[in-house]
């Protein structure tokens, strides 16, 4: 099959193409497991967070992708619960051990044995993969399969993250940074509490002009002061000064959610400029999202459907893998990318 491949940590300030392309053997569906004919792959940020080495992969070479939409071609020995020929996908979570308290109440998230597509196990940048049956979901008809891609990350972590801000409907809820979450966030606030305003803080003139198309109340430069104090903020950046400057924007007892996998350490010394009274003074909250759980992904797919939530989306090729990377790297973003690898 083909597939595209991570040699080894790189620096995307001296390569354009830290992605080559390779022929590697179709892999073989082990106990418990199906085999996966790719369809579509969505393009992650947290990929750059692979290759930049801010979450290495244990091992090289591995095939990066966890946004993953395929067709079943085959099950492994005891896999029955899918059949040939089903649409299936395949978040960041591929597996966890299913045993500790963490799984047993349903946050396999937190599990010490979590394994992530795409990190720990071959992911979906090729034309096959494996996955434990147990954490493949089914698509549901009415999304594409260039739709369904960045659902399975991007919408899944939006959904943990906009749970974890306790938001109730009519509280102001601010998003910093307006990518492939931030729009998958706004939609579902826009369906599950209608009398909530979002405000949106991003650099990206883009970015702040596709939020007020989307529904936004007010959208602004990060370093800006929202019209009005917020109940709970949603950081989807890759970087400190937008949580920084976020957290002037809460309310007393405000919560920021940082729906981030690392942050880089390019703007870092930003981090001396946390003012307690400031911005931590009267009772205000940070919450970190850890990874994502196998329930956030069939309940936000379930959500989805029903609203239903279409994602915004650019196609490439899977040979440009490398060209989306680095359009997501140089933020230009307009919704979600996806790869298209078979039809």
């Amino acid at each position: 099959m083909k597939a595209l491949i991570l040699k080894g940590v790189a620096d995307l300030s001296k390569t354009t193409a830290p992605l080559e392309l390779a022929d590697l053997p179709i892999p073989e569906p082990g106990e418990g497991e199906v085999l996966l004919k790719i369809l579509t792959c969505g393009v992650c940020h947290t990929e750059l967070d692979e290759i930049e080495g801010r979450t290495p992969p244990p091992r090289f070479p591995v095939v990066l992708g966890h946004q993953v939409v395929g067709k079943v071609e085959a099950l492994g020995p005891r896999a029955s619960r899918f059949k040939a020929g089903d649409r299936v996908g395949v978040g960041w979570i591929y597996s966890a051990c299913g045993d500790c308290e963490y799984c047993r109440r349903g946050d396999e998230n937190l599990c010490k044995q979590f394994l992530a597509t795409g990190r720990d196990a071959n992911g979906g940048y090729a034309e096959y993969m494996v996955v434990p049956e147990a954490y493949a979901h089914p698509i549901p008809d009415v999304f594409s399969d260039s739709e369904a891609a960045p659902l399975l990350c991007a919408g899944a972590i939006g959904y943990r993250s906009l749970r974890l801000t306790a938001l109730s409907d009519g509280q102001n809820l601010g998003l910093t940074g307006f990518g492939a979450s931030g729009h998958l966030v706004m939609k579902m606030v826009r369906h599950r509490y209608p009398n909530t305003k979002v405000y949106v803080f991003a650099r990206s003139k883009n970015e702040q002009e596709f939020a007020r198309e989307l529904g936004a109340a007010w959208a602004g430069d990060t370093e800006e002061e929202g019209p009005e104090k917020l109940h709970s903020i949603i950081d989807t950046t890759p970087v400190w000064k937008p949580v920084v400057e976020a957290l002037k924007n809460l309310r007393p007892g405000g919560r920021l959610v940082i729906n981030a996998i690392r942050k880089e350490d390019v703007d870092k010394d930003y981090l001396l400029k946390l003012d307690y009274p400031a911005h931590l003074w009267m009772e205000k909250e940070i919450k970190s999202v850890a990874n994502v759980a196998n329930r956030d992904i069939s309940e936000f797919l379930q959500l989805a459907a029903e609203i239903p939530i279409k994602p915004e989306y650019q196609e490439y090729p899977l040979e440009e893998a490398n060209k989306a990377l680095m359009e997501l790297k140089e933020r230009k973003i307009r919704g979600a990318k996806v790869l298209r690898i078979s039809s």
